[in-house]
């Protein structure tokens, strides 16, 4: 399998498997102050947004969206009714593998194609803008909610959280 080098697809990539490790920390907190995990699940930041599963779908979406978009392929299909742990484990889990599928020979020429947008018929923007634009933005603002509804919510979670490990190099 030809190696995932694109920048945005290691940026989703890494970022989905931070994701999944929140949910590590979710469970062991929830555990340790012994409630129920879905409540953490079913949280949300405010009344008109999101509870903290549907961020992880729509984060999820975001990725696969992107990289469907770009790359020509298929999508994963999901059908938005993961309510526990596990099933968003999944979720993330197929998201992953379809984002790592993504070549660079597949994203050839991505940022001049026309990619359209569903909610606006007949309008689309050039791949470049559409992942700069519009994809990276609103995996970020999905992911970022989701942190912060855990963090919100006493899930011990800090920026090395979120950020992940980085591949120091010796100077």
């Amino acid at each position: 399998m030809p190696r995932m080098f694109h920048p945005s697809m290691v940026q989703f990539a890494k970022t989905l498997r931070q994701l999944d490790a929140w949910l590590d920390k979710a469970v062991s907190y929830a555990a340790s102050k012994s409630f129920d995990v879905s409540v953490l699940l079913n949280a949300r930041l405010a009344p008109d947004q999101y509870h903290f599963t549907r961020q992880v779908q729509a984060a999820c979406d975001a990725a696969k969206f992107a990289a469907a978009r770009l790359s020509g392929k298929e999508p994963p299909r999901n059908p938005d009714t993961e309510t526990t742990v596990d099933e968003l484990r999944a979720r993330i889990a197929s998201t992953l593998a379809f984002v790592e599928s993504v070549t660079e020979a597949d994203l050839a020429g991505a940022e001049s194609r026309v990619v359209p947008l569903g909610w606006l018929p007949g309008k689309g923007l050039n791949g470049e803008r559409y992942l700069f634009e519009m994809a990276l933005p609103n995996f970020y603002f999905h992911v970022t909610t989701a942190y912060a509804i855990l963090r919100h919510n006493g899930a011990p979670l800090g920026k090395a959280d979120y950020i992940g490990s980085l591949p120091f190099l010796d100077c």
